[in-house]
């Protein structure tokens, strides 16, 4: 208890172990007696829990048939064992089996009756203290063996042939006249290849249990066991199948109540009792005819032979199957007709099924179709009849497939195709009739039907494959192909049926592309048994040629200036002729457009699209943006070829190369026009020759290195050389930009403009600081950032766009100025700088969202 005394448990496992050492330690063995028979292995286990020490346990087996104990076999000391016993511990027939480290098994071969007393099992202590039990003893009863398993016949084994269903019984004899109160357990096993399987049981509790596999059988009655007089075990077996060939025995096993109510198996004996063979039946199925052909209406006459070598009592079963393919399964098929065991056939009309004579069954086909062209077989099976009266399968076989071929009545006719109207210009109607001649049996139930097709003229020996216009099915539905469906649906392709023997296609406005051949197909359908219409047959007619010669349309468009010199300020005037050959009654669409020069940051593309005026005389401005002069252009028809361009007040931006792009237009169906042809004229080009001054932007800042919250200032500064202006005759559009990156590889975004009339414009901002735009003197702007934070860092500039007064008055608007940027930095506070050097310490670089910060490394940062 000191030892106890002097332990802490600190956890719940550690506590557990106190508790089961503190009841210490218990040996166990099986509750006696243990009645076990003559000449059989005996196992006796025992185990230990509850102790302390190490994991492993030693054991000790002693034995005694009065008072005295004598030591068997220990696991621990060599020595151990007792002179009376060392022969049968060294032979091996007594010896220990260790099944884990708490637990020992003694194991006794060929007990005899001096082996019946009592068997102590002892552990030497490996404990701290002594509590509990270090052995525990069981008595063993050694009974004469009194078991007796033996055949139905003195000999040891019987041969059975049987063939498939047939039926069999086997029996055995098993007595026992053991003095203790035993029961038997009675199994029949079989086997068909090493190893034995379970059949059916009479357990030793008087249950019958199925082996894996003949639960269903048993269930059915197919497999039973019965007991009959002199202790006789009989296995009866209805129709045998070939998994019940094999080697059959029983095996019977004696069973004693223990004194702890369990039933224990005290040994085992078997006999093999017979060996069974099972014989397949053999079914040959041969249909007698072999591939042939049937002219639609006629009979098909097939006969199915099947020869067996089953004698006796048996029925044969014949179903006829169908199929399209001849490696279509059975599932797949058709069932026709069928005939079972009873000789009862299934019913069908036009489909009969006859048993000509024992081993032939005709199957007769009347008015036979094309679709009943296919593969035919039969299947067959023999049945045989069982004791309780019952039929069953015992074989089943199918014929191989047969090909019929039912060749169809085709209808004999022509087909001729001709074109009541021809176009001779484009645009012209074209009508082509198909019509169904020489009808030979007008009175055949035939439905047609007409596909439509048309093929590209050519003029060498290239092939050209045909494309579909439209196709009707047996009820006269009309299918569009691809090139005819838009046009079809818009009325301009009709299809029509005119009578029952002429079908019509017309084109309301043929066009070049509808060029070149055409022909019909006349397709006859033939009424089926089952109302449904099968294609019959297919009569092609010859080509017909929708073909007209043309001429490649030609488009020619002269711009000419009408006025060769003016300044800005005054009108540009230019006039587009039109002239146009092989076009019928052309209308002309008109655009204007403009190739200003490479500097002209207003259009970096080149090309302007100004103004347009289409076939039907309606004007649209296109690209003219200039919102002062909205009406400073107007393109107007002078005559039906000839139009006139004006542009009002000049501007020094309006120089360029300026062309007319020409569209002739020809008359479509339905009243649509349709582009026939483009053209595109010589440039004029209007250029400015002025000796005005050249102006010059920069910007510039006294500091560019500014605080959070500090102001910033930065000047837009214009210069002029060349010709001096008084301050009157200029003014100025200035916008500011920024670009926040050093590389300038970001969009610039706009943050305020000032008009040259003195209208400020600032972008929507984000952050608190503030922006402010003013001019200081004519040729300075100043943009002031309050405030500042540390995303208004960034390359900035400014884009001037100078205005001049010309002599008479006129504003002139020349090109747009952009200055060299300047980078403004925005540096932290003092506040902020502490901040950083904190955290530099954890970090070599800062990554905040101050972006001039981001990438300085850590040692620029620390003050």
């Amino acid at each position: 208890m000191n030892s106890l005394k002097n332990t802490v448990c600190w956890e719940l496992p550690v506590l557990i172990s106190c508790r089961a050492f503190c009841r210490g330690r218990i040996v166990r063995v099986p509750k006696g007696p243990l009645i076990r028979v003559v000449g059989t292995e005996v196992v006796i286990p025992c185990s230990v829990s509850d102790y302390d020490g190490p994991s492993e346990q030693n054991f000790d087996w002693e034995f005694s048939r009065a008072t005295d104990f004598l030591r068997i076999v220990s696991t621990w000391d060599s020595t151990f064992t007792s002179e009376e016993y060392q022969k049968r511990v060294g032979r091996g027939d007594i010896k220990l089996r260790r099944s884990s480290n708490d637990a020992v098994e003694l194991v006794i071969r060929n007990i005899q009756p001096t082996d019946q007393g009592i068997y102590k099992c002892s552990t030497p202590s490996t404990d701290a203290t002594v509590q509990g039990n270090y052995d525990a003893e069981v008595q063993v009863k050694v009974i004469s063996d009194g078991l007796s398993v033996s055949g139905s016949k003195a000999r040891s084994s019987i041969s059975l042939k049987l063939s498939e269903g047939d039926s069999f019984k086997l029996r055995c004899s098993a007595i026992t006249t053991s003095p203790e109160h035993t029961h038997l357990h009675v199994t029949w096993q079989i086997k068909s290849g090493s190893s034995w399987r379970d059949i059916l049981s009479l357990t030793h509790e008087g249950k019958f249990q199925p082996g894996p596999g003949y639960e269903e059988r048993y269930r059915n009655g197919d497999i039973r066991l019965d007991t009959g007089a002199n202790d006789t075990y009989r296995l009866s077996v209805s129709q045998a199948s070939s998994m019940d060939g094999g080697v059959y025995r029983c095996l019977v096993s004696e069973w004693v109540r223990g004194a702890d109510s369990l039933w224990q198996k005290i040994q085992e004996k078997s006999v093999e009792i017979a060996s069974v063979e099972i014989q397949r039946t053999a079914l040959d199925v041969l249909i007698s005819t072999s591939n042939l052909s049937v002219t639609e209406r006629d009979s098909l006459d097939l006969t199915c032979n099947i020869t067996t070598d089953r004698s006796g009592i048996f029925q044969a079963e014949v179903t006829w199957y169908f199929s399209e393919s001849p490696d279509d399964t059975l599932s797949d098929a058709q069932v026709l007709l069928s005939m079972d065991h009873d000789s009862v056939v299934s019913d069908s009309t036009l489909i009969s099924l006859s048993h000509v004579d024992r081993n032939s069954y005709r199957l007769l086909v009347r008015d036979v179709d094309v679709e009943d062209s296919g593969y035919y077989f039969c299947q067959a099976a023999v049945w045989v009849p069982l004791h309780n009266g019952t039929w069953h399968k015992v074989v089943e076989r199918t014929s191989a497939p047969v090909s019929v071929v039912v060749t169809a009545l085709e209808p004999d006719y022509e087909v001729f195709l001709n074109a009541s109207k021809t176009p001779k210009f484009s645009d012209d109607p074209t009508e082509l009739e198909c019509r169904i001649t020489n009808v030979q049996d007008p009175e055949a139930d035939i439905r047609y039907s007409v596909s439509w097709y048309y093929r590209r003229h050519l003029f060498s020996d290239d092939v050209v494959a045909e494309e579909l216009l439209a196709t009707m099915d047996a009820d006269w539905t009309l299918l569009l192909g691809d090139r005819s469906r838009e046009r079809t649906q818009n009325g301009e392709i009709i299809f029509s049926k005119k009578a029952l023997d002429t079908f019509s296609l017309r084109i309301q406005w043929t066009s070049e592309n509808d060029r070149g051949d055409y022909f019909c197909v006349v397709s006859a359908w033939s009424r089926h048994r089952n109302n449904s219409w099968i294609k019959s047959k297919d009569v092609t007619s010859a080509s017909v040629p929708i073909f007209w010669a043309t001429q490649d349309y030609t488009l020619t468009v002269e711009a000419v200036k009408l006025k060769p010199f003016f300044v800005a300020g005054h009108t540009f005037e230019m006039t587009c002729k039109v002239s146009s050959k092989n076009i019928k009654t052309p209308r002309y669409s008109v655009l204007i457009t403009a190739e200003k020069p490479l500097t002209d940051q207003s259009n970096p593309n080149g090309t302007t699209r100004i103004i347009s005026l289409n076939q039907d005389s309606v004007v649209r401005l296109e690209d003219w943006t200039d919102q002062t002069r909205v009406d400073g252009v107007v393109l107007e028809k002078v005559q039906e070829n000839e139009f006139r361009y004006r542009m009002y007040q000049t501007q020094i931006s309006d120089a360029g190369l300026y062309r007319c792009v020409v569209t002739a237009w020809s008359p479509g169906g339905g009243g649509m026009w349709r582009e026939a042809v483009n053209g595109l004229s010589n440039p004029i080009q209007i250029d400015f020759q002025t000796s005005g001054p050249v102006f010059n932007v920069s910007v510039h800042s006294d500091n560019l290195t500014i605080y959070q919250g500090e102001l910033a200032d930065l000047l837009c500064i214009i210069t002029t050389d060349g010709m001096t202006l008084e301050p009157d005759d200029m003014s100025f559009d200035v916008s500011w930009f920024a670009v926040r990156s050093f590389a300038l590889d970001r969009e610039p975004v706009m943050l305020a403009s000032v008009d040259r009339r003195g209208i400020v414009t600032q972008s929507r901002r984000n952050g608190s600081s503030d922006l402010s735009l003013e001019r200081i003197s004519p040729l300075e702007f100043r943009l002031r950032i309050h405030g500042c934070e540390d995303h208004d860092f960034g390359n900035h500039y400014c884009v001037v766009t100078p205005w001049v007064r010309s002599a008479t008055g006129v504003w002139q608007r020349e090109p747009d100025i952009k200055a060299k940027p300047i980078f403004l930095s925005v540096k932290m506070d003092g506040k902020s700088s502490i901040a950083v050097s904190v955290v530099g310490f954890l970090t070599p670089y800062i990554f905040c969202s101050n972006y001039s910060l981001s990438h300085i490394p850590l040692k620029t940062l620390i003050i």
